[in-house]
């Protein structure tokens, strides 16, 4: 799937850019011995006892610039720019050609075409108490039709002809949450400042803003699996999947998860990117 000759589209004329849909917002603690294998050596990594805060941002929108998608951000960690930190993006995973290609020419994010594979399951009631637990209802265009389902969603990396598994990222409901009801919890405004750039589409140092107005409420963190662990999956491993930088995309999505924020009623920002210059 050839994504580098597309031309930028009518639909990412100006920005700001505006995204409606629904996300899942994932804190891990990383261990920056992993998330260094990212940061541009201007940057300094924030960490303390050997660890930065990273985790993911996987989001459903269906309304964007580039219609409806789904996108999974992996956060490597925070870096340090004075006067300010911000986070960086280890790895952004679109299943759109036009959001791909917008992100790594205008915005300097590490940006790939991926397929966003989604399933329901029945959890057995034997083993509802042992699972994590998520919410029943989460946003990525499917209903969970049961307080007892599971939503798994498998991630593949598409290159050309070819894809290679990146994660499985499983969402249950528990009794906590389904004793919440309907409610979304408050409404609020935030900033998600990232730094970006630094890759062979865009080598500029970049700072862009995403301005989120949402309803949010913490969640039990989501499960995240490596599709290579499954004995059914290593007699199938491509030369791809095995590549340095895949795989530490996946170490920072099965690290320690410390917090789950569910964003309903999500409309995002974006702000154009400026070119930033590292502190000395």
């Amino acid at each position: 799937m050839d994504v580098e000759e597309r031309t930028s589209s009518s639909g990412y004329a100006k920005p700001p850019w505006i995204f409606k849909g629904s996300a899942l917002y994932q804190i891990h603690l990383v261990k920056a011995s992993t998330a260094r294998a990212f940061i541009p050596k201007e940057f300094r990594l924030v960490e303390a006892f050997g660890y930065t805060l990273g985790g993911f941002f996987l989001a459903s929108y269906d309304d964007s610039p580039a219609g409806v998608f789904d996108e999974l951000v992996m956060i490597a960690g925070i870096v340090w720019n004075p006067p300010t930190s911000c986070a960086w993006a280890a790895r952004v995973l679109v299943n759109s050609n036009e959001a791909c290609h917008h992100g790594r020419k205008e915005v300097g994010l590490p940006s790939q075409v991926a397929r966003f594979s989604k399933k329901i399951t029945a959890v057995p009631k034997g083993k509802r108490e042992r699972a994590f637990g998520f919410l029943d209802t989460f946003g990525l265009g499917t209903t969970l039709s049961h307080p007892e389902d599971l939503m798994e969603v498998k991630i593949s990396e598409v290159d050309s002809a070819a894809s290679a598994n990146i994660c499985n990222i499983q969402i249950r409901s528990d009794e906590s949450e389904t004793k919440l009801g309907k409610w979304m919890g408050p409404a609020i405004k935030m900033s998600l400042p990232s730094f970006s750039g630094n890759t062979k589409y865009n080598p500029n140092l970049l700072k862009y803003s995403c301005h989120i107005h949402c309803r949010v409420r913490p969640v039990s963190p989501a499960v995240v699996t490596d599709p290579l662990e499954d004995e059914a999956d290593r007699n199938h491993k491509s030369q791809e999947s095995l590549e340095n930088e895949r795989r530490l995309s996946v170490a920072v999505m099965l690290s320690k998860p410390i917090i789950a924020l569910q964003f309903k009623d999500l409309t995002m920002q974006v702000e154009a990117p400026v070119v930033v210059s590292p502190s000395v």
